[in-house]
Order: C-alpha cells, then sequence, then structure tokens
C-alpha cells in the first residue's frame, strides 16, 4: 500500500522530514577558505601583529569570521615545531599558508608543493630555496623579504655612534633559528671588527633561558647588547628591556617594537608593516591570483627610532648626529 503525506503534514510532522530539509540545506553551505598561519610569536605577545596581517587580508574584502577562517599556529620561538605544524596545515588542506620568518617558510615550502605559500623572510628567498628569482618566483610560493639580517652592520654601527666608549658588546641570539642566527653572525662578526669591537655570543630560547643569558653576560661585563632579530625574541620584548634597564645595558634591536616598551633604540624595517603586506599577498591570492607571478616585494624603508627617556636614564647624551638621521625620538 502507497501512502501518500501532503504538504501540510509533512511540515507538521515532529521529527520527520521537514525537519532535515533546514540541516540540509545548512550543510550543502560552502566552508570558508582557510588561512593557516606559521609564526614564532607566543601566544598572546603578538596580537597586534595578527591584527596588522588581519586588516592587510581585509583590503581584498576578506574578513575573518565572515568570509575567511584563520588557522593560528603560533610556535612561541620552539623552530623545530615548524615541520609538524606545516603538515598539519597541509593535511587540513587549507587555502593559503602565510609564513612569518625563514624557518616557518622553509618548512611550509617542504610540506607542499602546491598548495599557495606567502612568506615574509629575513634573508634571500632565493637563496632559501623559496623562490626562482625576485620578479619571476615560479612555483607556489612569494612574498616579503623585508632585511632584518642584512641591516645588522649599519645598526651595529649606530649603537657604536650611540655609546662611543663601548669596546665590549654581547650578542644575544636564538639558537632554534639558525638560519637566522647564521646571517646575523655573517654580517656583525665582519663589523664588529672593522669597529674594533669585541662581541660574545649568548644564547636564549626560551623565557627562562633568556633569564639565565642576561646572567651569564652581565658577569662578563659587556658595554653593550646586540640582539639579534628574531620573532620570540620580539615576543619577549618586555622581559628584554625590563632585563636591559635592571642592569643598565645600553641595547640595540631590529624593530621599533622593542623601544616602544622601553628598549634603548632600534634600527630595520617596520615589522607591522611587514604582517599587513603579508596580509596583503594573502587576500590577492585568495581573490585567485597565482603566488608564482607575484614579484616578491622588498622593504626599501628602515627606520631608526630612540627612547630619549631610556637614554637619560643609562646616562647617555645622544649626538646630533643620530637625532638628525632618527625617523622618531621617543620622549
Amino acid at each position: 500500500m502507497t501512502v501518500t503525506i501532503g504538504r501540510r503534514e509533512l511540515l507538521a510532522a515532529p521529527g520527520g522530514a521537514a525537519v532535515a530539509w533546514p540541516l540540509a540545506a545548512r550543510a550543502e553551505q560552502p566552508t570558508l577558505p582557510v588561512v593557516g598561519i606559521l609564526s614564532p610569536l607566543a601566544p598572546g605577545s603578538g596580537e597586534y601583529l595578527l591584527d596588522a596581517f588581519r586588516r592587510g587580508v581585509g583590503e581584498s574584502g576578506h574578513v575573518e569570521g565572515q568570509n575567511v577562517t584563520i588557522d593560528h599556529r603560533l610556535a612561541a620561538g620552539r623552530f623545530d615545531r615548524f615541520p609538524e605544524m606545516a603538515a598539519d596545515l597541509v593535511q587540513r588542506r587549507v587555502r593559503v599558508i602565510a609564513a612569518f620568518g625563514s624557518v616557518a617558510a622553509v618548512a611550509a615550502k617542504a610540506a607542499t608543493e602546491t598548495l599557495p605559500i606567502l612568506f615574509a623572510v629575513t634573508e634571500d628567498p632565493v637563496s632559501l630555496g623559496l623562490v626562482a628569482s625576485l620578479s619571476r618566483p615560479g612555483g607556489n610560493a612569494t612574498g616579503l623579504n623585508f632585511f632584518t639580517t642584512e641591516v645588522n652592520a649599519k645598526r651595529l654601527s649606530l649603537l657604536r655612534e650611540l655609546v662611543p666608549a663601548a669596546a665590549r658588546v654581547a650578542l644575544l641570539m636564538n639558537p632554534m633559528n639558525a638560519l637566522n642566527t647564521s646571517a646575523t653572525l655573517k654580517e656583525v662578526e665582519p663589523a664588529a671588527r672593522s669597529l674594533r669591537l669585541q662581541i660574545q655570543v649568548f644564547n636564549a630560547s626560551t623565557s627562562l633561558e633568556i633569564d639565565a643569558a642576561f646572567a651569564a653576560l652581565v658577569a662578563w661585563q659587556p658595554d653593550a647588547l646586540f640582539v639579534a632579530p628574531d620573532g620570540f625574541f620580539t615576543s619577549r620584548r618586555v622581559q628584554l628591556a625590563a632585563l636591559a634597564a635592571r642592569y643598565a645595558l645600553p641595547a640595540t634591536y631590529s624593530v621599533r617594537d622593542h623601544v616602544e616598551v622601553g628598549g634603548l633604540t632600534s634600527y630595520g624595517a617596520s615589522l607591522v608593516d611587514a604582517y599587513r603586506q603579508l596580509g596583503t599577498f594573502t587576500g590577492r591570492v585568495l581573490r585567485g591570483a597565482k603566488p608564482g607571478e607575484l614579484p616578491v616585494v622588498q622593504s626599501t624603508k628602515f627606520e631608526l627610532v630612540i627612547n630619549a627617556q631610556i637614554a637619560r636614564m643609562l646616562g647617555l647624551t645622544i649626538p646630533a648626529s643620530l637625532l638628525a638621521l632618527a625617523d622618531e625620538v621617543i620622549e
């Protein structure tokens, strides 16, 4: 026997097929594209940078939670975690991977030759094997080269100008960030020789190790501190500035973010702008652009920032030549 159910009965049937209709409709709605982020930042310490990335993505009309999902993978300085994180994003089949830092970018490139990769790196992306050339990247990756390591020699000379009596400079590095460490030493060691500065390397890759490194370097009695460019160090910028102030150490950093929280001076490209530009790249790829056809963007502006209040606390007189060069003097 065939039973015919009318439309009225179907709509009224409790728990029946009428309930399944809206469920099926929702299930058929397209899922949002996912952007996977690989960053050395620690959770809760770099939200302002991630906000800059979101602003960049938003320039193409993409808003997190509305028409795009952002999956944050923050390594908290554990660079050895990037290969696993990158593989996990590939397995999730994200639409785009945005990699901050050379180690993250190399890990992403090793994990996939097909998913689009947008990177922000301090070293030459060609030598890292990320692109074939800056103007014609080819493959599945492109992004931003913001020259943090290449300006290290200049940064050391600016530190010497600010602290003319300096003879011994402690160099704080993150050994987990091997690519960055190698590039930094390549720049700093010959610059130190030409400036007749003695340098000593101290390593730290966790918050506790930063405390231990300061105890060790203070025992060495340096005249100044050179903090290597590193995403984890940026996430620990308050700790670093507080320790430098406690031990009355004039310190130089690669990005202004350190100076804004009490560091003495910085010289380098804007980290906030780098995150925003990478977001812009990401938005373009989400709209259909191919990474291999987008030329790598290189930073052209480097800013010198000096905290005059910290200089006075350290008994330093800022030379007129540096005041003329400074993009900003924080009072």
